[in-house]
């Protein structure tokens, strides 16, 4: 059971509020039911006079303390009275009792971890106007906290408390942060027991941060020295975690999806003022409560304006947002039924490449037939027709080709005859004599026939050259005497041949030396010599074009025909 202290007269203690390394708050009760708060501080004090350092300290800090209240200010406690218990002769100041929880409790379960930007805001004003209120008598609290700051549910106000260090000297409030205090809002100049204006803006800053992020930028793990001494050198040395990281983390689930994107659009200057109050050095921070109040009245006025003015632009997107879900929900179903047609036509294009598929195949056993009979007709209608007209066209193209075929070979034949109606020389012919063997000329005309298929006629011989397909035109051939074409093979008959390589090339004499680029291919088709001279024989070929070739073909390049 806890200790009953007497306070003092007309002042009843009523129990304990909480305790820590600054002391003690309880809960008093003066005479007509007044209910106040009572600082117990630690170090009792044996004398009350000007011999006793630690009173005289007190007396001093409780006469700055209480230039405070000279102005009240709502966010700011009233201090009542002050002076030594009767028992155990403890240090106290009384404070008013102010009911609600404090920020500690408000972000702690069933709550939610992180405060709304709008309320945010509202915690930096009021508190930076009570640190403004006692920077301005020249007090500083030295211990803000989230536990120091209560919401007054009477108010609707938010109060700061506990000014239990301000009262304490220097030494008493270095050995009390070093063991007891809140290092998790301690600025980097507390560990050297030191306190300014600054000091209280980084405490500011902590509890700014916490409120955002759901939790202090350097959480204390545990209570023990070494948890302390790392926090103690984050604080000096280590950057503050990005608060809307943090944010985006900590944010309620609960919290609808539209809720939480706009919780997320926390105003850039309230960021910028964290990191400013964060700072390592006093002297980067903002000067005191005074310039720091300033700063946030006029950025969140202008905020609150921008809001204000964008009222009727959010409304009016709002109905512009319900307009485009509807047309979303639209489109989507116009979506879902173009595509279950693609699929139809999807499927429908199949079934074409199968009765092509089929069609090609019934064309390829068609090809070489002679005889054409009619395919068996498909369950595909548009199958049947399809293939019909393929081979109305196809046979249209056999009897064309045939016809031209027809022609060409007996335009080679008679030809051939010509020639082989003609007197032959029993001696080898020389170039003087040539043109007298033979004096009949034949003129040769090209067919106007035109060019059929090549797949649906014989294949004939004929003179390929790597850059053009015949080496002379037919009209120079038409013009040149028929003495050339005949050849002295030595006897009186006439010996045909056949192309046995894969290339027989023309020359302009009987000489290697003299080869064209013009060349036969092996074929059925038979070769008659004009004239033959050094393994040589002179040939004039006309391919199923009208095209003539003529020259000196090597004789071993050729099988004869028996």
């Amino acid at each position: 059971m806890g200790k009953v202290f007497t306070i003092t007269e007309g002042l009843e203690n009523m129990g304990a509020l909480k305790t820590g390394g600054q002391g003690s708050v309880y809960k008093g009760r003066r005479q007509g039911e007044i209910i106040t708060a009572v600082k117990l501080l630690p170090t009792p004090i044996y004398s009350e006079s000007h011999d006793d350092k630690n009173f005289i300290d007190f007396q001093n800090e409780v006469a700055k303390l209480k230039k405070v209240n000279e102005v009240p200010n709502p966010h700011v406690v009233t201090i009542l009275n002050s002076g030594i218990t009767d028992t155990g002769n403890f240090p106290y100041i009384e404070m008013e009792f102010i009911e609600g929880y404090d920020l500690g409790e408000l972000l702690l379960p069933p709550n939610d971890p992180v405060f709304t930007v709008k309320e945010t805001i509202k915690i930096a004003e009021q508190l930076s106007n009570a640190l403004a209120h006692c920077h301005g008598v020249d007090v500083k609290h030295g211990d803000i906290k989230s536990n120091n700051i209560k919401f007054n549910q009477k108010t609707g106000n938010y109060v700061l408390l506990d000014f239990g260090l301000a009262i304490m000297s220097d030494e008493q409030r270095r050995t009390s942060l070093r063991h007891a205090g809140a290092i998790e809002f301690m600025a980097p100049e507390q560990n050297e027991g030191k306190m300014l204006f600054q000091t209280d803006v980084y405490s500011f800053g902590i509890i700014i941060y916490e409120l955002l992020a759901g939790i202090v930028p350097f959480p204390l793990e545990d209570r023990g020295e070494t948890a302390r001494n790392k926090v103690m050198v984050s604080h000096m040395e280590t950057p503050p975690p990005d608060i809307l990281t943090l944010r985006q983390k900590n944010i309620p689930a609960s919290w609808s999806q539209e809720k939480m994107n706009h919780e997320m659009l926390v105003p850039g200057w309230l960021i910028s003022m964290v990191y400013k109050c964060l700072e390592k050095n006093p002297e980067h921070r903002f000067a005191n409560g005074m310039e720091l109040h300033e700063y946030i009245a006029l950025n969140s006025t202008l905020t609150a304006k921008k809001e204000e003015s964008s009222g009727d632009t959010n409304f009016l997107l709002q109905e512009q947002n319900q307009k485009h879900l509807i047309e979303k929900d639209e489109l989507q179903k116009s979506l879902l039924k173009y595509q279950h047609l693609l699929k139809q036509k999807d499927q429908e294009i199949e079934e074409l490449k199968s009765n092509l598929l089929y069609n090609d195949g019934e064309l390829r056993q068609m090809k070489g037939r002679s005889n054409y009979s009619a395919p068996v007709t498909h369950s595909n209608k548009r199958g049947v027709s399809q293939s019909s007209f393929i081979a109305l066209l196809l046979v249209t193209a056999l009897l064309a080709a045939f016809s031209a075929y027809s022609l060409f070979s007996n335009r080679e034949n008679r030809v051939a005859d010509k020639v082989s109606s003609l007197p032959v020389n029993t001696t080898p012919a020389t170039n003087e004599n040539r043109d007298e063997i033979i004096k009949e000329e034949v003129n040769y005309t090209p067919l106007d026939t035109p060019e059929p298929a090549q797949e649906n006629i014989p294949v004939e011989p004929v003179a390929e050259t790597e850059s053009k397909p015949v080496e002379e035109n037919k009209d120079t051939v038409a013009k040149e005497p028929i003495s050339e074409l005949v050849a002295s093979s030595g006897n009186n008959a006439i010996v045909k041949y056949k192309v046995s390589v894969s290339r027989a090339y023309f020359h302009d004499e009987p000489d290697e030396g003299t080869r064209r680029s013009a060349y036969l291919i092996p074929s059925p088709d038979t070769i008659t010599p004009l004239e033959e001279k050094n393994g040589f024989i002179y040939i004039i070929f006309i391919n199923h074009l009208g095209q003539t070739s003529r020259g000196w073909i090597q004789k071993k390049d050729l099988a004869s025909i028996d």
